[in-house]
């Protein structure tokens, strides 16, 4: 019997893909929408991709996930959904897909909707985090109406609480003062209508782990380090706005990912087993992309997950799940086929 495939997407246009100019994302929050709101989202390229891979599983029926994605969903009602939707709405925007999975008990690839919940929230996952003995760098969650006088973690990384994607993360989120901070968090209050993150920066080297499986069987691929050296003279050294999509084009793309990462045996294992340790405190399934960063002292931290991981297909772009893949001998077609496979096997369904 032919496996019936729902793919479950959300798919920029050629105009959201395209980003603002440096000018356009200088201009004061008050003048614009946030100039990253489709960061999240796939280019169709990607989706034609993944359903190609798909494809040589079984017959495919796209779901893109727009506002009739549940009857979609109810009328096609595929043996399992293959979820990389990112969702529309809401802090809880990328649980929607797969909590309407279970409503109709259908099976799905990835994380349940609490887990894409808790990954979104960084206070929540930074918590957890703790509470779990996951290394993580000091935090507090502000708006201009809450920031504390004298204790806020200097310098220190401003983000949104409910993005991803580097989402809300220009060169100026990293901030080594105070005024820097209040006016960085009302920047975020006024673009993204939420609470800012104020997060310890670390100095140290970081690191984009990914893992693929579940339970003891979860596999850590080859480690990929982020090279802030390759970015332009006076850059922050963090990956964010600028250097996803303004100075890392397809057309000049940055040298900016080593992989498999330089690193001596000890390091390595400390790196992958904080990657594991978040992975499993916030019950990831199936694969997941874990951020580590290294402090002053050269210990490993976790800065977040992210469950619905990147998977550009083209090997000339930064993409660092499929590009980890490719290092362990992983082709593109074959790490979705991967994902696909694991999600079968947890639910005790033939591959």
């Amino acid at each position: 019997m032919t496996l019936r495939i729902g793919f479950a997407y959300n798919e920029r246009s050629a105009e959201e893909a395209e980003p603002p100019s440096s000018a356009e994302e200088a201009e004061p929050p008050s003048s614009r929408a946030a100039p990253d709101r489709y960061a999240e989202w796939d280019e169709p390229a990607t989706i034609a991709a993944v359903e190609a891979a798909l494809r040589r599983r079984g017959d495919v029926v796209r779901l893109e996930a727009t506002a009739d994605f549940p009857q979609k969903l109810r009328e096609t009602r595929p043996d399992i959904v293959f979820n990389i939707a990112e969702g529309l709405h809401g802090p809880n925007r990328e649980a929607h897909v797969p909590a309407i999975c279970e409503f109709y008990d259908i099976p799905y690839t990835g994380s349940d909707p609490l887990t894409l919940a808790l990954a979104l929230d960084k206070r929540r996952a930074k918590e957890i985090f703790r509470a779990r003995d996951v290394p993580t760098p000091d935090w507090l969650v502000a708006t201009p109406e809450t920031l504390p006088r004298g204790e806020i973690p200097l310098p220190a990384v401003v983000k949104p609480l409910h993005e991803g994607s580097s989402m809300g993360i220009p060169d100026r989120a990293l901030c080594v003062s105070e005024a820097q901070v209040r006016r960085r968090v009302g920047e975020i209050r006024e673009l993204y209508r939420q609470p800012a993150l104020v997060e310890a920066f670390l100095p140290g080297r970081e690191f984009t782990v990914a893992i693929l499986g579940n339970d003891a069987a979860a596999r850590v691929l080859p480690i990929v380090e982020i090279r802030f050296d390759a970015l332009p003279p006076g850059a922050a050294p963090i990956y964010g706005y600028e250097a996803k999509w303004l100075w890392d084009r397809p057309d000049a793309p940055l040298e900016i990912f080593t992989c498999p990462a330089r690193l001596e045996p000890r390091l390595a294992r400390a790196v992958e087993a904080a990657a594991r340790g978040a992975f499993h405190a916030l019950g990831c399934r199936d694969w997941a992309r874990v951020d580590v960063r290294l402090d002053a002292h050269g210990a490993p931290h976790v800065i977040e997950v992210n469950p619905l991981p990147g998977i550009l297909p083209d090997p000339e772009q930064n993409s660092c799940f499929p590009k980890a893949a490719r290092a362990a001998g992983i082709g593109y077609d074959e790490l979705i086929g991967r994902v696909l496979d694991v999600a079968l096997e947890r639910y005790g369904l033939p591959r």
